[in-house]
């Protein structure tokens, strides 16, 4: 069956736009996916959704039908999901910095992403250098938590499909929705997880906001860094806790306000050798973490303790 059904009511421009409902959105991307429609068609679909933007149906029904195609893992109790598919363009990528946070407090973290990014320094790269493994499967996850270390896996492994979909990107030129539901994808079965989500604009926190309370998520949403799940090391963004989808006030914390005082001493390159001598050189504590990351990473654990009932760390089922 053709897409074109759907690209007529999502293709009429920003305002002249119709949302597609969770089961057309879910039958859109599964014929994307599934290698079921021309070039020019997923041309027409990236472009489209760009200019229109996800509703909280489209991106529930999108997500479906990632999930039904990606590789998913059983744990005894929640670990912390960073989604990491921006890397660093101006300052040092520090998602794997805030993995070892976590996993200083026996918090198992899975990190995912693209392998290989020409255009940026990403967190595969940076975990490389850093010697964290790198899991293929479900076995290598669980191997890793079982050493207390934080693990990441490729898309390309974690969801082939999803993988091709974001590699539109480099004929069009631009991101795509698999971009947004691959920040949001939770490979953890039963909801046994934490996520952190990021935006990069206000007006989609909203969308974010909504979709994560239907789907009575445990998640942390914030503006994240160059689009990476991690506070900007210089100023503390808003964090939001959601546990079960509702907003948890006495979890979250406020943006921090007024003028900056004192800077963190960062490396003045942001190639992945010297990110990863940086964050070595705070997990050893030879350096003091940036004071945003370190209130982060504190965020998260409490959030995780409340989870967990302060319970021992997750290990795979």
């Amino acid at each position: 069956m053709s897409i074109a059904t759907y690209i007529k009511e999502i293709g009429r421009g920003k305002e002249g736009a119709r949302s597609l409902t969770s089961e057309q959105a879910h039958d859109l991307m599964s014929q994307v996916l599934d290698g079921r429609v021309s070039d020019l068609e997923l041309g027409a679909f990236a472009l489209a959704m760009r200019i229109k933007g996800e509703s909280i149906d489209e991106l529930s029904g999108f997500l479906n039908a990632v999930r039904e195609r990606s590789l998913t893992f059983s744990v005894a109790a929640p670990v912390v999901i960073l989604p990491s598919y921006n890397g660093a363009r101006k300052l040092p990528n520090l998602t794997a910095l805030l993995a070892l946070l976590l996993a200083q407090n026996d918090i198992p973290v899975l990190v995912h992403g693209p392998a290989k990014d020409p255009s940026r320094v990403t967190t595969a790269s940076v975990f490389h250098d850093l010697g964290l493994p790198t899991a293929l499967d479900a076995a290598d996850m669980s191997h890793a938590w079982a050493r207390r270390e934080p693990v990441f896996i490729a898309t390309e492994n974690l969801c082939p499909p999803l993988s091709r979909l974001l590699d539109v990107r480099w004929v069009i030129g631009l991101r795509n929705s698999g971009h947004t539901v691959a920040k949001l994808l939770d490979p953890a079965s039963g909801g046994q997880s934490f996520r952190i989500v990021n935006h990069t604009h206000p007006e989609y926190g909203e969308v974010l906001t909504g979709f994560l309370q239907r789907e009575q998520a445990n998640a942390m949403l914030l503006r994240g860094t160059e689009g990476e799940p991690v506070a900007d090391p210089r100023r503390l963004p808003r964090l939001d806790v959601l546990l079960q989808g509702q907003l948890r006030p006495e979890l979250s914390v406020a943006a921090q306000e007024g003028v900056l005082t004192e800077l963190p001493v960062l490396p003045r390159n942001i190639d992945a050798a010297t990110t990863a001598v940086y964050i070595q050189s705070v997990i050893s504590g030879e350096k003091p973490a940036p004071g945003p990351l370190a209130r982060q990473a504190e965020c998260i654990t409490a959030a995780w303790q409340v989870l967990t009932g302060g319970s021992a760390r997750a290990r795979s089922a």
